[in-house]
């Protein structure tokens, strides 16, 4: 077993801390404050050729894997961007897999040398009202036309969708109750945003603000058959795509934020002084950040082995939610440690320790649930009953 480092992956660290250091804590409070997409950003993490990381090289991409997505993200993330600044180029930098395993050499084409130059924004539209953990029980129905179909239907929590042409929508082509299975009769668009036809309501929230979140209205909107990504009625295997490897790629995200945190907090903990003596001098405070660096620590070391065995496209379902599980768990406790340590001025804005909390909040909620991660290890790892 050998932890050094790779060379290759020490310059990317290094690249992306340089380039993040551009954009410090007072930028991504501004974004979060006024609700706008870090457009600087965004055009410096495309100039510098990070967008289409892990694109093929013969489509203008980087042609690099899982393990370098998921740096560039803890980095991101570790900065102080968090999940604003990760949320932004993820899709970049890790949202075509779907498209790259499934789609057609002709939307390969048209599409993918697009990520890299940075002017293409798409979505992800798969969660409904109604239809959240249990995607199979979704309701927008794409109905068979001439050249192509049309979809109607409602989704929620989607992301981007703002600036958005493009979504890769999960739709039912076929009734559910003609289906031999619930998995069965879904299929995988990647749609036109057309605004005549689909109507955006953005979703007021607790955090990750420079990225906006949305209700879609979707009626009658056309799509081509050529933009279908995979075979018609087998969606549902077209979405789980990479499924393992996105969880791997977040969990490094929220280790990052967890970071960003923590280093705050042991600052702060060095430089307040009370009674005459630094607050981080009581084992209150002192405790509490240790135990945050343990628990950080822990849980990277089971992410390595997560985003290992997903590179190695070994069997890695356990490890990837063990992962998820473990960091989503150590960076909000490092951030809420972080705004503890600073007492009342941890609630303040000026510190910004109250934005990490507020983002390191959502990881415990997605991109899966960690009741829903417990769910599957106590079912598919320990052999016990599905409880859903």
């Amino acid at each position: 077993m050998n932890f050094d480092t790779d060379p290759v992956h020490d310059d990317i660290r290094q690249g992306m801390r340089d380039l993040c250091a551009k954009f410090p804590d007072e930028y991504w409070a501004e974004r979060d404050e006024r609700h706008e997409f870090p457009w600087d950003f965004y055009g410096a993490v495309t100039d510098a050729g990070w967008l289409g990381l892990t694109i093929p090289e013969e489509y203008g991409g980087g042609g690099l894997g899982v393990t370098e997505a998921a740096i560039v993200e803890r980095e991101i993330a570790a900065s102080g961007a968090g999940m604003g600044g990760c949320s932004s180029v993820h899709i970049g930098i890790f949202g075509f897999e779907p498209i790259l395993h499934h789609g057609s050499e002709d939307l390969k084409q048209r599409f993918l040398p697009r990520v890299p130059k940075g002017d293409l924004q798409i979505s992800f539209a798969v969660t409904e009202p109604d239809a959240g953990t249990d995607t199979t029980n979704l309701s927008t129905f794409a109905r068979k036309v001439d050249g192509g179909w049309l979809v109607t239907g409602k989704k929620v929590w989607i992301s981007n969708a703002q600036q958005a042409e493009r979504m890769l929508l999960l739709a039912r082509t076929t009734p559910k109750d003609q289906c031999a299975r619930r998995t069965e009769g879904l299929t995988v668009f990647f749609a036109p945003v057309d605004r005549d036809r689909v109507t955006i309501r953005p979703i007021p929230k607790l955090g990750r603000n420079s990225v906006d979140s949305n209700e879609l209205f979707i009626d009658d909107l056309f799509v081509a058959d050529e933009d279908v990504v995979g075979e018609v009625g087998r969606g549902f295997e077209v979405i789980l795509t990479g499924l393992n490897a996105e969880r791997v790629v977040a969990a490094n995200a929220m280790l990052g934020i967890g970071e960003a945190a923590l280093r705050r907090g042991v600052r702060y903990a060095q430089d307040r002084v009370v009674f005459g003596r630094p607050i981080g001098q009581n084992q209150g405070l002192s405790f509490q950040l240790a135990e945050a660096r343990i628990r950080l620590e822990a849980a990277d070391a089971v992410l390595q082995k997560a985003t290992w065995l997903v590179d190695q496209q070994r069997p890695c379902g356990a490890e990837a939610n063990y992962a998820k599980w473990l960091c989503a768990e150590a960076g909000f406790y490092a951030a809420d440690v972080a705004l503890q340590v600073h007492g009342g001025m941890g609630y303040s804005k000026e510190f910004h320790v109250e934005r990490y909390f507020r983002e390191a909040r959502l990881m415990r909620i997605a991109p899966i649930s960690q009741e829903m991660v417990l769910n599957y290890v106590a079912e598919h790892v320990l052999g016990l009953p599905r409880s859903y």
